[in-house]
């Protein structure tokens, strides 16, 4: 009897279910923007571009800026699990235009492979083979990848920074790490990092509120076995576990300045104020800040950036940015 290929194997509805046959259905989603070279309400230009066969990203730029002038550097990643989402989506780029509007910053908006089509470790991959995509620009000479002509004019590789959100908050903590021991092009240094709501987890982490009895029927613990079903150590890998026994030392954080934003009813919240609390014990000799948003749940931000607390938040990022 054949088998039924329309089949269901992962059900993480309301977020995504994976079929047998290997169908992948993403059952949030927002809507395509377009960029644009002058968008009218936050007058900033944005154009796409593509970094590798397997990695693309769209790049913002103030229009209020002189010729010559070089602006610091934003590398952003976003969330979705490391299953969901795009930069490309209306809700990320009105963020990134709003803050980059803000912040007067070149923003490299940067369109990871998603799991479970592509497993991690591919998208940690991806973002560090993007950083050695922007530090190659520092340079002009000695390098072999198309130049990104804004990159070049108007980038302060003295000020690179790296941030994202849920997800992509985790892989900027991770790629900050294996700054510490790898080389970026040039020798480029990251001069800070944002992570805003970092999906971090672990064996013993519990939703707030939750009587949930096992971990498995954890949404959390379900989307990362979903993204890394090969992750050594599973859900306690240091990747998602950065407290976990055998993780790297956070003193080794390769960032001169760390920012990191929570939400009061966010399940995550107790997994990134441990981190806080870890990065602060470490031995790390940065400079550290904790922003948290009270009476708001995860990604509150992208879903109304209006919103008094996201306004607030959006703030900080923007003088944490032009530091």
């Amino acid at each position: 009897m054949a088998s039924n290929l329309n089949e269901i194997v992962t059900d993480l509805s309301p977020l995504i279910k994976v079929y047998k046959d290997g169908k992948v259905e993403r059952l949030i989603s927002s809507q395509y923007a377009p960029p644009s070279l002058q968008d009218p309400t936050t007058n900033v230009s944005s154009k796409d571009v593509t970094i590798s066969p397997e990695i693309s990203a769209r790049i913002y730029l103030p229009n209020n800026i002189n010729p010559n002038q070089k602006i610091p550097i934003f590398v952003y990643h976003h969330g979705g699990g490391f299953c969901l989402g795009s930069v490309f989506s209306f809700i990320h780029h009105r963020y990134i235009s709003l803050l980059v509007s803000q912040a007067k910053v070149l923003a490299i908006s940067l369109e990871y492979r998603l799991a479970p089509e592509h497993p991690l470790p591919a998208a940690y991959q991806d973002s560090w083979a993007a950083l050695q995509w922007v530090a190659s620009h520092r340079d002009d000479e000695n390098s072999n990848v198309e130049k990104e002509p804004w990159l070049i004019e108007h980038g302060n590789f003295e000020k690179l920074y790296l941030g994202g959100d849920s997800a992509g908050a985790n892989i900027v903590h991770n790629v900050v790490m294996r700054a510490g021991v790898e080389t970026l092009y040039g020798d480029v240094k990251i001069f800070g990092a944002f992570l805003c709501q970092p999906y971090f987890w672990s064996l013993n982490s519990r939703s707030k509120g939750s009587d949930e009895g096992k971990e498995e029927s954890n949404i959390a613990y379900r989307m990362w076995m979903l993204a890394y079903p090969s992750a050594p150590g599973g859900i306690d890998n240091s990747m998602i576990n950065p407290m976990a026994d055998d993780a790297p030392c956070l003193s080794g954080l390769a960032c001169s300045r760390l920012f990191v934003t929570v939400a009061e009813k966010d399940p995550t919240r107790e997994r990134e104020i441990l981190y806080v609390e870890a990065v602060r014990k470490s031995g790390w000799k940065g400079e550290l800040e904790l922003f948290e948003a009270e009476g708001k749940g995860h990604g509150f931000h992208l879903l109304d950036p209006e919103d008094e607390e996201a306004k607030i938040q959006m703030g900080l990022l923007a003088s944490f940015l032009m530091y």
